[in-house]
């Protein structure tokens, strides 16, 4: 149908249309941020699969490095909640030059006015393709979400790396958000969608993290990512 539109459409409308077509994964993902919400040491015993909620999230700090990806992190509430979980301590040093922002809040969602001072402008600056992952989905993920979109953002919600104490809550609040205008996607299909091309330097270690991450993500993707749950 689509063909039959394009050979009866003006020839420069069909040259338009291919031309957009052929630019269309620079326009999917052409400023890439990492958010990492929430993910603190208090939810560990209470949340959903939450060390492949670890795993996932990880192998996305672990990619931001060759891929050059600024990181938004926080935490809610430290005194009662405790702090992000160690595993990610590497990549939250000050020192790192890809950290954008970590701190503590009470806003359920991460758009702060400190996080929000952060941000592009997305009126006058490249809009971020703002990558989520965390928890919990229903509230935190899904109002941060919901922050980007009104702010003029593009988000990806990581299928395979946000959860809640309960698992129902996930397949709401993904079907919410799809409507909203985010894209649910996996860790892996974002991390391949970025790199774009496999003549490029980087794909080299891109690849090999997903190889060498491959049982864990299997092991996410079994558990939140069946028909049922997304």
């Amino acid at each position: 149908m689509l063909a039959k539109k394009l050979l009866s459409a003006p020839l420069q409308s069909r040259f338009i249309h291919s031309s957009v077509m052929a630019n269309s994964r620079a326009a999917r993902i052409g400023n890439p941020a990492l958010f990492i919400c929430d993910i603190q040491e208090r939810f560990r015993t209470i949340t959903y699969e939450f060390p492949k909620l670890v795993s996932t999230s990880l192998k996305l700090l672990r990619a931001s490095k060759p891929l050059n990806i600024p990181i938004y992190v926080t935490t809610q509430n430290t005194a009662r909640l405790g702090p992000t979980v160690a595993e990610f301590d590497e990549y939250l040093q000050p020192s790192n030059p890809n950290l954008r922002i970590n701190c503590d809040k009470t806003l359920f969602s991460m758009i702060t006015p400190e996080v929000k001072e952060k941000l592009p402008n997305a009126a006058s600056e490249k809009p971020l393709d703002a990558i989520i992952v965390g928890l919990e989905s229903h509230v935190c993920v899904t109002q941060t979400a919901l922050d980007l979109l009104s702010l003029g953002h593009r988000v990806y919600i990581i299928a395979d790396g946000v959860s809640s104490a309960n698992a129902e809550e996930r397949h709401v609040a993904l079907a919410r958000l799809r409507d909203a205008g985010a894209i649910v996607t996996t860790s892996e299909s974002i991390l391949f969608e970025i790199v774009g091309d496999s003549k490029i330097g980087v794909f080299r270690e891109i690849s090999g993290l997903v190889k060498e991450t491959g049982k864990e993500t299997k092991g996410a993707l079994e558990a939140f990512c069946s028909a049922s749950k997304i």
